[in-house]
């Protein structure tokens, strides 16, 4: 047995398609940019301030990371949680 479908109805299909899994899709692009690894360098651009500054404030154990070897690696999400939770602090 064949069906042919109105275009409109192919349309109508392809946008409940896209409505059904966009949610999906946004819970795993997300999920996924938050646990990037970044490099000192990389989270001096990600947070907009100095390398000096991250560099200083690891000496200080003022923000998460880990060491890759010799290398100071950061976790993204872990980090976006660190300072979610000071800016808390800050507004109360």
């Amino acid at each position: 047995m064949k069906t042919e479908l109105e275009q409109q109805d192919i349309e109508a299909i392809a946008q409940r398609v896209l409505e059904l899994l966009n949610p999906i899709l946004t819970r795993a692009n997300k999920g996924r940019d938050s646990d990037d690894i970044l490099d000192v360098k990389g989270l001096a651009a990600y947070l907009k301030v100095e390398t000096t500054w991250i560099y200083k404030q690891v000496q200080l154990n003022a923000i998460p990371y880990f060491k890759a070897g010799k290398y100071t690696r950061f976790k993204k999400s872990v980090i976006d949680k660190h300072f979610e939770k000071k800016s808390m602090k800050v507004a109360v």
